[in-house]
């Protein structure tokens, strides 16, 4: 899977560099719903389990609590939907809890 994406036809056409002024979004700043709660906003931020394929001898620890195997993974996107963040490297059975406090402890 990572072959395919650092690959360039996908790195090339999906993956870009942030730029170094954030603003926030038109979508935020042109509804008037939005901008009084959103207007210091620049993302949201979740995490997620993602189907994973571990080696045999690591399956136990990649299980999670729904039983199947999974990494547990932290995206933060844009309000156009892009991706400014991805964090990824903890198996399945961790928590949330800890993937907030190690990504704090990165930091």
């Amino acid at each position: 899977m990572v072959k395919i994406f650092v690959s360039d036809p996908f790195y090339s056409n999906y993956v870009s560099f942030a730029s170094s002024t954030i603003s926030t979004h038109p979508k935020i700043i042109n509804n008037f719903c939005f901008w009084p709660y959103f207007k210091d906003a620049v993302g949201a931020i979740d995490g997620s389990h993602i189907p994973a394929s571990p080696p045999q001898r690591d399956r136990a620890i990649y299980r999670n609590r729904k039983g199947f195997v999974s990494q547990n993974c932290l995206f933060a996107c844009d309000f156009g939907m892009k991706f400014t963040y991805v964090l990824t490297g903890w198996e399945g059975s961790a928590t949330d809890a800890r993937s907030s406090k190690m990504h704090a402890c990165q930091a």
